[in-house]
């Protein structure tokens, strides 16, 4: 068979049921075998669109995300959302087409060293210019991208290649490959380490769990939710941890970082232990590093020895399976912990979420974003709602005013932060749970950077739900330019925003625009039970702020509330 063929097979035995992508004259060989295939291919209306809707299919899934472009411009556009799944470990399997095996190193016509490009940013790339290599090397990646820590791979095939024919020996190794890259995922934890960390952790009198991305990716909530449970420990969370136990859980006090809520950042500040499960304690959790948890030991759990002492030194590392490791240390810690003496610990915490809890009782005339996004909260939450954010002020009003039960229902541009990145991973997410509802919330700012996509919605009569928070602003920037630039704007201003309802008018989308707090409620009744999907115009005030804030440099116990800018 060709090549190309081979591969559209491999999807299919490796279970992958859609791609999204972009042809072009390089990858074209593989658009002709996709016919008839039985795979379903999405049309995103630009690259960056597709590899966007394959990370929010993975991500809602938990299953492979696959996307594909041409050469040159089409890798090109693929890079940032390359860039935003390696960031956020997400499993990716990117395919671009590229020239001739004989032209590559000619500048020939969209040419692009799609391979030394995608380096930085995958957890392994391949260049195939022989068609003997391509079992091996597109096996390869499909393997690599969903086991260990979760991850982008690339697999850059030369034209010549996907029309070459496979030799037999070729496909007979294919087929071997499965069982030998699983023999190398297995690892033993040292006995030492998780008594190590049971003694930390029964003796400790005021230990906190840290919970991050990694919980989720690990589908590890269970065993988490089953120690904190039994052992009664106070929780905070990064903005990929959220739903790693479930927002109203009485031991989570939330997100912490730069625009965690205070409760949680006082509580990593006051700790003397932390237990960080599936996290890299990232800049904008941890502020100042010097100053972070500074009383704090330190127990890590991760799959990725990477991470182990990168940032802050630990006591103890435990390093392995999540789930594997979280029940040992449960095991091992229960016979130790009926003499635990974190009582007081836990009054305080929990004393300190009630009296710190965001009020939604202000009796403002114009919209309030957080209450609104608290109101739809209270309306959709459930198992069957997915929230896809966009990157900016609404992605933190998300983050803290809106409640998740799992960490896959909360899709969010986490370490890259790219804007643009809501809209098609909603789309992706709808199509990897079409019995469920999905939400995008996007900003003015953030909606027009892929709004292009409003044509696969249509095309495909994908119902997702937009709900777009405009304050004619980019919002964030003239936060901080306000805060930290003396009021000195740049470029922020949106004024000269299209009307939006009648933008997606034309992509025979309904829609609906409010702007005062009174027409909230039937609004949002409006938008989440009208068939087919829908988009909530919502005209904010552009002074209205993220609170509250941890300045860049300075410990997570100095967080500025509340002030007029």
């Amino acid at each position: 068979m060709r090549g190309a063929d081979y591969l559209i097979k491999t999807l299919k035995r490796h279970q992958v049921e859609t791609v999204f992508g972009y042809p072009g004259g390089a990858i074209m060989p593989i658009y002709d075998a996709l016919l008839g295939s039985g795979i379903k291919h999405v049309l995103c209306r630009h690259e960056q669109g597709a590899v966007f809707a394959a990370d929010g299919y993975a991500r809602a899934s938990a299953r492979l995300g696959v996307c594909m472009a041409t050469s040159g411009p089409g890798a090109t556009n693929l890079v940032t959302g390359i860039a935003n799944a390696y960031m956020d470990s997400v499993p990716l399997l990117t395919i671009t087409g590229q020239v001739n095996s004989q032209l590559i190193g000619t500048d020939a016509f969209q040419e692009v060293d799609t391979y030394g490009l995608s380096l930085p940013i995958v957890k392994h790339s391949y260049l195939v210019q022989r068609i003997e290599d391509l079992p091996r090397m597109l096996n390869e990646a499909i393997q690599l991208a969903q086991h260990g820590r979760p991850g982008p791979v690339l697999v850059d095939i030369a034209k010549d290649v996907q029309l070459a024919e496979l030799p037999a020996a070729s496909l007979a190794y294919s087929q071997q490959l499965d069982t030998q890259l699983k023999a190398h995922s297995t690892s033993e934890l040292p006995a030492e380490s998780i008594e190590s960390a049971s003694l930390l952790l029964s003796q400790s009198s005021r230990p906190l769990v840290y919970a991050g991305g990694g919980v989720g990716l690990a589908q590890s909530c269970g065993e988490l939710k089953q120690l904190v449970d039994e052992f009664k420990l106070p929780t905070v969370t990064t903005l990929k941890g959220i739903g790693a136990i479930p927002s109203d859980h009485s031991y989570n006090l939330g997100m912490l970082g730069m625009h965690g809520t205070k409760t949680a950042n006082n509580a990593v500040q006051a700790c003397d232990l932390l237990l960080v499960v599936g996290a890299r304690l990232d800049d904008r959790a941890t502020g100042n590093l010097q100053l972070f948890a500074p009383d704090a030991k330190v127990i890590h759990i991760d799959c990725d020895r990477a991470e182990i002492n990168k940032l802050r030194q630990t006591d103890v590392s435990l390093v392995g399976s999540m789930s594997t490791v979280l029940r040992q240390l449960h095991q091992h810690t229960l016979p130790r912990f009926q003499h635990h003496n974190a009582h007081q610990w836990r009054y305080q915490c929990l004393q300190d979420k009630a009296r710190l809890a965001a009020r939604y009782d202000a009796p403002f005339t114009s919209i309030y974003a957080p209450a609104l996004l608290h109101r739809l909260s209270c309306l959709s939450s459930g198992s069957n709602t997915f929230i896809s954010c966009d990157v900016g002020q609404h992605q933190m009003w998300v983050a803290q005013h809106m409640q998740f039960h799992a960490p896959h229902h909360h899709l969010s541009s986490g370490g890259l932060g790219a804007m643009g990145y809501g809209l098609p991973a909603a789309i992706g997410a709808k199509l990897a749970q079409p019995e469920c509802t999905v939400i995008n919330v996007s900003g003015d700012g953030s909606i027009m950077m892929n709004i292009q996509e409003l044509a696969t919605l249509k095309r495909y009569n994908i119902d997702v739900k937009i709900l777009l928070l405009d304050n004619q602003r980019l919002g964030m920037v003239r936060q901080w330019q306000s805060l930290f630039f003396d009021k000195r704007f740049s470029e922020i201003d949106l004024s000269d925003n299209p009307d939006f309802c009648r933008l997606a008018q034309a992509f025979e989308v309904p829609s609906l625009s409010i702007n005062k707090a009174e027409e909230v409620e039937h609004a949002l009744q409006t938008f989440l039970n009208t068939k087919g999907s829908f988009l909530l115009h919502v005209a904010i005030d552009p002074d209205d702020n993220v609170w509250p804030l941890v300045p860049p440099g300075k410990s997570n116990s100095d967080y500025i509330e509340e002030i007029k800018t």
